[in-house]
């Protein structure tokens, strides 16, 4: 996937098991945030950065969407221990990670294994990839995607 491209459309279920489609997102900008694991550190601590820009994100009129490879049962408890105001996307294939391109080989403590490298996909009103951050701070993440898009 190229930016300025199409972005790989997708029908993924939400925590609830509702089906949510990029097609049904039409004419939104979306921001398709993929991250490892719920509950993890760094994963908390980019949903929570999430959270509490909620308002300017919601300003900005975009959907954000954070996608990972765990249960709608675990998304349910991750969104509801920390109040996350925005969907999350289960995907327990790796079918929604591979077609964004951002499942394959990682390291952490010396070992190597498969799994979701942690990238961020803003998507314009027209279905097209207008920004990819594959250098993802979670700390300031959310700020970083609202000075993005602010700029546009």
């Amino acid at each position: 996937m190229l930016l300025g491209g199409p972005a790989p459309l997708f029908d993924c279920p939400d925590a609830e098991g509702n089906p949510v489609s990029l097609t049904q997102l039409r004419g939104k900008t979306v921001v398709l945030y993929f991250y490892p694991r719920d509950n993890t550190p760094g994963c908390t601590k980019e949903a929570c950065g999430f959270r509490d820009y909620w308002v300017e994100l919601q300003q900005s009129g975009v959907v954000v969407l954070g996608v990972s490879t765990d249960s709608q049962t675990s998304h349910q408890k991750f969104r509801d221990k920390f109040n996350l105001p925005f969907v999350l996307l289960s995907d327990p294939e790796a079918q929604l990670a591979q077609a964004y391109g951002v499942w394959g080989e990682k390291q952490f403590m010396g070992k190597t294994f498969l799994g979701v490298k942690r990238t961020t996909f803003i998507i314009d009103p027209a279905g097209q990839v207008s920004h990819i951050f594959t250098k993802v701070n979670t700390n300031t993440h959310a700020l970083d995607i609202l000075n993005v898009l602010r700029a546009a």
